[in-house]
């Protein structure tokens, strides 16, 4: 299986694996920055070369010797499930993507077919936004949980599921960082590598690919979950909250709650 999602500085300086909706068009475009100085121009996610990528052929076994030997710094990135699925929501269902068209193409016809979700239109997108996200959560869920009436996609599977590959393999992770604490986070990864460059993390924009593509968040997170929202939310990601110590009770509540134990995630995403 190797090391999907896994992208590693061709300087060998850190080895970061991919969380979708999880910073990681900003933490690519650091990688990249960290090794030649300028930012790559585009979309990161579409980078050719300039970083090592396990889905980039000639990357695999250079990254696997380095997982292997954990020669690297290795970390990853996490972030609230509740908000983390809203941000799929608006940007894989409700908004259209870099190509012009709406994403997987016919996922948003199955939805309003099936689901009897609505997602509006440009420029307004108007719609009743927390009906049709819970209507999507049940399509999530269906897919997570009986994997119809598609696979789960990788934007709303569950972090561990991601996570979780590079330690069966036989990674380690040096350090979890949380997007609501990202400078901070990111900041001790930097202050544990050598880069060719040095990078300063207050002067790094942030690089937001599916920003202005589709409709604004318009009510409050809490406001989107009632109380059946919320048990599908614990079937999809309870392990998410309780190995990156997130807070389920509360939605409203975007901050982890406790510290990450790196040893309890690799005992327990081992397996």
């Amino acid at each position: 299986m190797g090391f999907p999602g896994t992208w590693m500085t061709e300087s060998e300086s850190v080895v970061y694996r991919v969380v979708p909706k999880c910073a990681c068009s900003t933490i690519g475009q650091i990688l990249y920055y960290s090794d030649h100085g300028a930012f790559f121009d585009g979309d990161i996610h579409d980078a050719q070369s300039g970083l090592h990528k396990w889905a980039l052929e000639p990357s695999q076994p250079i990254i696997s010797a380095n997982v292997k030997t954990r020669s690297a710094y290795a970390f990853t990135c996490v972030r609230n499930p509740y908000t983390r699925v809203l941000s799929s929501f608006f940007d894989k269902i409700c908004g259209i993507q870099r190509n012009g068209k709406r994403y997987r193409g016919n996922l948003v016809p199955l939805l309003i077919q099936k689901y009897g979700i609505e997602v509006g239109d440009a420029p307004d997108f108007e719609f009743d936004q927390i009906r049709s996200f819970r209507r999507f959560l049940l399509f999530a869920r269906d897919t997570i949980r009986w994997r119809r009436p598609m696979e789960p996609d990788i934007h709303w599977s569950g972090m561990s599921g991601h996570v979780g590959t590079f330690i069966v393999n036989g990674g380690r992770y040096n350090k979890i960082v949380w997007t609501e604490a990202f400078d901070a986070g990111m900041q001790e990864v930097l202050d544990n590598i050598q880069t060719p460059h040095p990078v300063d993390l207050s002067a790094i924009p942030r690089f937001n690919e599916s920003e202005g593509h589709g409709p604004k968040r318009a009510h409050p997170v809490e406001d989107y979950f009632d109380d059946m929202s919320m048990h599908l939310i614990k079937e999809m990601y309870g392990r998410d909250f309780d190995l990156f110590k997130y807070d389920f009770d509360n939605p409203g509540n975007k901050l982890p709650v406790g510290e990450i134990d790196l040893d309890e995630v690799h005992a327990k995403l081992g397996d």
